[in-house]
């Protein structure tokens, strides 16, 4: 069977699992973005792979259906992952208007490697905490996070453009993908309540913002904080000395730099 026969039958699989026609910007990204360089390619196991880190073809749509970009759109990605989502939504946005975080950063280099290998080349990704985002190249259109929360950080919400959505998988356990965007009524402080806030009181939308659609189920990892990322060590006394061990060894000293520093007293 060749590929265009292969890639049918997946997106008919996936129109099946997700009971409804998958929306055609997203459907043309997966008709065009190669899947080889992000199947098994990688230590999180490809897209649809076993690990409990890789991302569902079900739910990667469900994401990035519910982003809604469009071209031109600005992007930041919170779990780059394999770069798969990512290369779809520079498909569609523009590779050059996409960019895509991980505190892992093994799968930052597999992204990358992955998207260069797929001709996606000119997304930006980087190693950072996704609570932080990526203040540097804010705002954003569009804010797409790949790991559960039970409300976005803050620093994501700042760096949200005036209009803007942010998607992401709402819970613990079995998630719903949440897409929200800021109240019409909202204050320019998004971490005061305002008056639709609590009239709305069953919308689990943080402050200053309104959901504005939901797909369901999803199952992603919860977001991680520095110290959390695998190859991290997690006991906080071998860490702290280590730390201290670092900081040691980038000290001055040494007898001649006493002298050193004497001279410049006189």
């Amino acid at each position: 069977m060749d590929d265009a026969s292969l890639r049918a039958d997946m997106i008919e699989g996936l129109e099946h699992q997700i009971g409804e026609p998958i929306e055609p910007p997203v459907l043309t990204a997966l008709q065009r973005v190669p899947r080889d360089p992000f199947v098994d390619d990688s230590p999180r196991g490809g897209v649809d792979g076993d690990d409990p880190h890789s991302l569902s073809l079900p739910t990667l749509v469900r994401l990035v259906t519910a982003l809604d970009a469009a071209e031109g759109d600005s992007v930041l990605v919170v779990g780059a992952g394999v770069g798969y989502s990512v290369a779809m939504l520079a498909e569609i946005a523009g590779a050059r208007r996409v960019h895509a975080i991980d505190i892992d950063r093994s799968a930052v280099h597999a992204a990358r490697s992955n998207l260069d290998a797929a001709g996606y080349g000119a997304v930006l990704v980087d190693r950072a905490d996704g609570a932080d985002g990526l203040p540097a190249y804010a705002p954003y259109d569009r804010i797409l996070l790949e790991t559960a929360v039970v409300e976005p950080p803050r620093s994501l919400r700042e760096q949200l453009a005036s209009g803007g959505r942010i998607v992401y998988p709402r819970g613990a356990g079995v998630q719903t993908v949440a897409a929200i965007e800021p109240s019409p009524t909202a204050e320019t402080d998004l971490t005061a309540p305002s008056e639709s806030d609590s009239d709305a009181d069953d919308d689990p939308a943080p402050a200053g913002f309104e959901t504005v659609e939901t797909h369901g189920p999803a199952r992603l990892q919860p977001m991680l904080v520095d110290g959390e990322q695998p190859g991290a060590e997690r006991n906080r006394t071998r860490r702290e000395d280590a730390e201290r061990a670092e900081r040691g060894r980038q000290r001055r000293h040494g007898w001649e730099q006493d002298w050193i520093d004497w001279d410049d007293h006189l």
